[in-house]
């Protein structure tokens, strides 16, 4: 490329000295010849003869040479634009105005671990808070429910023709009893709202789009906690202490209160817990581990599994009570796929959105 100019190395300005204005358009023509833009070389060619006035001293010719350097730096930062801040003033950090030309990322606060650990300390100490407000509402009707509590043994001990009435070995039994019993209580009415804690503690690692499953979550957790319970209480419970006792009709039964206690929380609280199994699958697919498809295929393998907590639960040796602890955790599995299925649906439909 070789430049217009009006002038010369050869015929200089008469106010500029002869060895600094050859040296100035040695220099640009230097440039010039490694990228400089022309347009430049003709801004700083028309410096020299016009910015200048004659008898000018070394100091003002270095204007040119800094009018080249300014030139120059513009002329690049305007090729390797970025991001441009169009909302006049200065660029914020965020917010309108601004195009970063990159897609905005959520906002999310980092915790460091000892943040973690203080957040879990907040979610438990507030769970057992709630605990014990719940085991303090409950024990005001501690004696309606032992009496809900021993209804089973009580109605299958008449029906055999033998004493209802249970017994105790210790002057603190009965005490010890009607704590434990309130605080059972308490931990199923205080569910919701633990589990609510327990949604509260994972859902800072969600993003904005999947925090709105908290109330699903908390319903369907409570609901199945609960649901479980109630079905120890009213189907499973009943049905192994009538086997039970039913086997052993040829003696005489002396059933302490915290015996009867132990067995009807072992069965009550198990099966309350063992009922959270379709969350756990859908938690497990929500984290793409499983699959649908993984779960049917591999049925029999769980089917299996499931009947060996069924015979860790079960307080009883025979079959059909083990059935019927089964049986519904059977159900529960198959319909913790139906919801690994809505999962899918519902994530290929935002896919294709």
């Amino acid at each position: 490329m070789s430049p217009n100019r009006e002038s010369s190395p050869d015929q200089h300005d008469p106010g500029l000295p002869e060895g600094l204005h050859d040296g100035l358009y040695q220099g640009i023509e230097g440039g010039l010849g490694a990228g400089l833009h022309e347009d430049v070389y003709e801004g700083v060619d028309k410096s020299l003869h016009d910015g200048l006035t004659p008898g000018s001293e070394s100091g003002g010719a270095l204007t040119p040479l800094k009018t080249a350097r300014a030139t120059s730096t513009e002329t690049t930062v305007e090729a390797d634009a970025g991001p441009q801040w169009d909302g006049g003033g200065a660029p914020p950090s965020s917010g309108g105005g601004w195009n970063s030309g990159q897609p905005e990322a959520p906002e999310s606060h980092r915790m460091s671990f000892l943040d973690h650990l203080e957040e879990l300390r907040r979610r438990i100490i507030r769970s057992l808070l709630a605990v014990a407000v719940g085991c303090g509402v409950c024990w005001t009707f501690a004696d309606e429910l032992y009496a809900g509590l021993a209804r089973p043994v009580t109605q299958i001990l008449t029906e055999l023709h033998m004493d209802p009435q249970l017994v105790y070995t210790s002057p603190t039994a009965p005490f010890t009893l009607y704590v434990r019993l309130a605080m059972l209580a308490g931990l199923f009415v205080a569910s919701p709202y633990v589990l609510y804690q327990v949604w509260g503690f994972i859902s800072p690692g969600l993003y904005p789009h999947e925090k709105r499953y908290a109330f699903p979550f908390v319903v369907l957790c409570s609901g199945l906690f609960i649901a479980g319970g109630a079905f120890a209480y009213l189907v499973a419970f009943p049905a192994a202490l009538r086997f039970l006792l039913t086997f052993a009709h040829q003696f005489r039964p002396m059933i302490t209160v915290n015996e009867y206690f132990s067995l009807a929380i072992t069965i009550i609280l198990g099966l309350a817990i063992v009922f959270e199994l379709p969350v756990l699958i859908l938690v497990l697919t929500f984290l793409r581990l499983l699959t649908p498809g993984f779960l049917f295929r591999n049925s029999r393998y769980a089917i299996l599994l499931i009947f060996i907590t069924a015979a860790a639960i079960t307080p009883t040796p025979d079959v059909p009570t083990m059935m019927l602890f089964a049986m519904p955790l059977i159900g529960l599995y198959f319909f913790g796929i139906g919801l690994s299925y809505v999962v899918l649906w519902a994530r290929g439909r935002k896919q294709e959105s």
